[in-house]
């Protein structure tokens, strides 16, 4: 499922609201440095020049959009950046996030800025920095070692760690949002799941070290490009919750 308008929406999210999607991305294809198991817009396709809208056509979409939206009266809770692959490859990003502050502030002064990501750009400090100007730092770590987060996640960096990973993360002292996703199931004759025993305790040191303002644990609700997994149940994924919640963590379930 690829997103076809730089702005699009309000649709309802589970975790965020009425949520105006913004997509940075291609239109056409997904681009992103992950090639994730259970991800929405498929496989990652090879692109030798990517098309990518401009900081200019961003800025004209959501604006128009914004108008729209305010002359219908129509409640607007936030302005999501995720879509087609990782917002924060874009090479306009930071700027793209202080127009986009600029054009909220005017038109839904109350509405939150949010971005959706994977967490490989973290090294970058133009994408740190924008990532502070946001209300909502939505960030991803799906498993805590090394062999599950490559088999469910499948970094196009091969040598990409959890250790780096957890490092780049610390950068925000915990003022970000972990958004985590559980899965069982099986890609490229390799087994995957992340609630096994071992796999929640790596997973648990991992949050207690960073400790996050709010974790988002969530399973699969859409077709996945890979076909053989399983949708982890409510009861499970409350149990999964459970040992953080009794610390005093911030745990949000959508399953």
């Amino acid at each position: 499922m690829l997103f076809g308008d730089i702005a699009y929406g309000p649709i309802h999210s589970r975790r965020l609201g009425v949520s105006l999607g913004m997509e940075i991305m291609p239109l056409e294809h997904k681009l992103c440095t992950f090639n994730c198991v259970y991800c929405e817009c498929g496989w990652n396709e090879r692109v030798d020049h990517p098309r990518l809208p401009s900081r200019e056509a961003v800025r004209t979409a959501l604006e128009t959009k914004l108008q729209a939206l305010r002359a219908e009266q129509t409640a607007l809770d936030v302005i999501t950046f995720s879509g087609n692959g990782e917002p924060t490859l874009h090479p306009d990003f930071k700027g793209i996030i202080e127009d986009t502050c600029a054009l909220r502030d005017r038109y839904y002064p109350t509405a939150k800025v949010s971005v959706l990501s994977n967490s490989t750009q973290l090294g970058r400090q133009e994408v740190v920095d924008a990532l502070r100007l946001c209300d909502n730092r939505i960030l991803k770590l799906d498993a805590a070692t090394d062999e599950m987060m490559r088999r469910i996640d499948l970094p196009v960096n091969e040598a990409l760690d959890v250790s780096t990973l957890i490092k780049w993360l610390q950068q925000f002292n915990g003022d970000f949002i972990l958004q985590t996703c559980f899965l069982r199931g099986e890609h490229d004759g390799k087994r995957i799941d992340n609630t096994t025993q071992e796999e929640l305790d790596a997973w648990y040191r991992a949050v207690e070290q960073l400790r996050p303002q709010q974790i988002m644990i969530y399973v699969i609700d859409r077709k996945t490009p890979e076909e053989h997994l399983e949708k982890i149940s409510r009861e499970q994924m409350e149990s999964i919750a459970a040992p953080l919640l009794e610390k005093g963590f911030n745990v949000t379930i959508s399953a």
